[in-house]
């Protein structure tokens, strides 16, 4: 019998409550692995890209390039 999908490959294995476990300790790594990783980062960090939309360095950069002016001699 050829499996049709994952669910009936872990369903009907002699191993599949240990599959299912390291697929969870796996998940539960990764999970605390990101956990770590945003708190870790100093406040400023986030501050930083927090506020990248609200600056006004780039919006003058936009108008300067099309200022109604292209094409008069």
């Amino acid at each position: 019998m050829i499996p049709q999908s994952f669910r009936d490959i872990l369903s009907n294995g002699e191993n599949a409550g240990l599959l299912q476990t390291i697929a969870l300790l796996l998940f539960i790594i990764f999970f605390l692995g990101i956990l770590y990783f945003v708190f870790s980062r100093p406040k400023k960090y986030y501050d930083d890209a927090a506020n990248a939309p609200l600056d006004d360095d780039n919006i003058d950069d936009e108008h300067d390039e099309d200022d109604g002016t292209a094409g008069k001699l």
